[in-house]
């Protein structure tokens, strides 16, 4: 009964936490193996449990959703949708050990493009020029990042889209929630399809994912920005040194 309350609250956690910045993974994740879920049936649970939350949240911010210039939004749903297909093969495919040896590697990257999505974005349009077919390309490529794993892929994606300039932090932060969901959404159907999710553990996080989704995307409007973000990656190299310790220092 103790984990099924933990996991209650951190599901509410994460979802108000996706709705404000990215990165409900990072807490998930680590309480479904808490709670003695295994690292690959964990990481699909996971998934699954974010999932509805991921909608929520896109329902709630829907007026702000709306095509990036120059690049059409089916294409960009296309593309996402592929990439979370091929992204959730490749995780049924990958052995336990391995997978296990890759989370820590993960979670670094993710911790990273959290942390500094923003800035290397601007260095790196300072330098370069940035077309619609590179942005599009690196959709794919993050649709397979969500597919398989996908802690802070929202981040990631907030990070490759402005490269291409994009400004308005309402449009980028509601589209965000909407390709996350995306890239989730077929690889939420297969790990359902191949038994890979805990469905008491899964059940229990999902109902406070939606609610924390729906009620974060309102409440988290009001909070500091800056300290909120701050506290999020502070807590996510927390997580991801655990992980490198317990996966190379045992």
């Amino acid at each position: 009964m103790e984990s099924f309350i933990l996991l209650f609250a951190i599901g509410l956690l994460a979802g108000a936490i996706n709705a404000a910045a990215g990165g409900g993974s990072f807490i998930t994740f680590p309480a479904l193996i808490y709670a003695g879920v295994p690292p690959i049936q964990a990481n699909a649970s996971s998934t699954v449990a974010l999932f509805p939350g991921s909608l929520a949240s896109a329902w709630k911010f829907r007026k702000y959703i709306q095509p990036f210039p120059n690049i059409s939004i089916k294409i960009m749903a296309v593309l996402t949708l592929a990439g979370g297909l091929t992204g959730g093969l490749l995780l049924l495919y990958t052995p336990s050990a391995g997978f296990n040896i890759v989370v820590p590697w993960l979670l670094l990257i993710g911790s990273l493009a959290f942390a500094f999505g923003r800035q290397a974005g601007n260095l790196l349009r300072k330098r370069m020029q940035i077309g619609p077919w590179l942005v599009l390309s690196a959709q794919f490529l993050l649709g397979i990042y969500g597919g398989y794993f996908g802690g802070a892929v929202g981040i990631m994606m907030m990070a490759v889209w402005s490269l291409f300039g994009l400004s308005d932090i309402k449009v980028i932060n509601a589209n965000k929630t909407l390709f996350t969901g995306l890239a989730n959404a077929v690889a939420v159907i297969i790990f359902i399809v191949a038994g890979k999710v805990y469905w008491a553990e899964t059940s229990t996080m999902m109902v406070a994912t939606i609610l924390g989704g729906y009620f974060g995307a309102h409440f988290t409007q009001k909070l500091d920005p800056v300290k909120l973000r701050k506290g999020i990656i502070f807590f996510n190299f927390i997580i991801t040194a655990i992980f490198f310790i317990k996966t190379y220092f045992k």
